[in-house]
């Protein structure tokens, strides 16, 4: 299945939890926090902007937001929460451009991931280059793999192709109100191990900053489930 048909309208729909999951405010807050403080007063850009998550909460916090989104159904669902205040092109992560220089770009939640070849990866490093203004950075957020904790409310099963570095994972979604009804999902990913991480982002010209477990600035370990990595262009500081 194409990203394009999994990210359909009722995929949209479903998608935004207000107050609950990667929408509570103990996740996304930090990740804001962060967020303003490395954009350093200039303008932002999102990759695979989705409903608008992160953006809408950035731009209320002062941030020029703009984002690239390959769903229009879930730009459809940003347009609901802003409009012509946080701009979207629609395309490819890996190849859609933006007009104008950025002071960060930023990646979140695992959406590397669903670009499924290493080839598309290190093309979505160099478009995050390409848009960013000299000493300008690139955010990371990434799951370690295997080591993924799943959120309460659904069954997964993730099954590898250590070959190519693949993962599909199977989800099964139970009726919020206690009914019998489940919902069966299958998404594609291509997993990416933090070393790997930093090679794309030499390929594309960029050296690291930094590396951390979480938004609030944990340490990354052997035990951390994810991690959140920053990249920076060469230029001014």
């Amino acid at each position: 299945m194409l990203q394009r048909e999994m990210w359909d309208d009722r995929t949209a729909r479903s998608y935004d939890t207000p107050g609950a999951g990667m929408f509570a405010p103990a996740v996304l807050g930090p990740a804001v926090d962060r967020l303003v403080e490395l954009a350093g007063g200039g303008r932002a850009l999102e990759f695979a902007i989705g409903t608008g998550r992160v953006a809408v909460p950035l731009a209320e916090r002062g941030v020029p937001v703009s984002g690239i989104e390959l769903s229009e159904p879930m730009i459809d669902r940003l347009r609901t929460k802003a409009d012509a205040a946080v701009p979207v092109v629609v395309g490819d992560m890996a190849t859609a451009r933006v007009p104008g220089e950025f002071q960060l770009v930023y990646l979140v939640y695992n959406t590397i991931s669903n670009l499924l070849t290493q080839a598309e990866q290190v093309a979505c490093f160099r478009n995050a280059a390409r848009h960013l203004a000299p000493g300008g950075r690139f955010v990371i957020e990434l799951w370690v793999p295997e080591l993924r904790k799943l959120p309460p409310g659904h069954l997964g099963l993730d099954t590898y192709d250590v070959l190519r570095q693949q993962v599909v994972s199977h989800h099964v979604r139970f009726d919020p109100e206690g009914g019998r009804e489940a919902r069966l999902s299958r998404s594609p990913h291509r997993y990416i191990w933090p070393a790997e991480l930093d090679l794309m982002a030499e390929l594309a010209g960029m050296t690291p900053e930094s590396r951390h477990a979480d938004w609030t600035g944990g340490e990354f370990t052997a035990e951390s489930r994810s991690h959140v990595s920053v990249y920076r262009t060469a230029g001014p500081r």
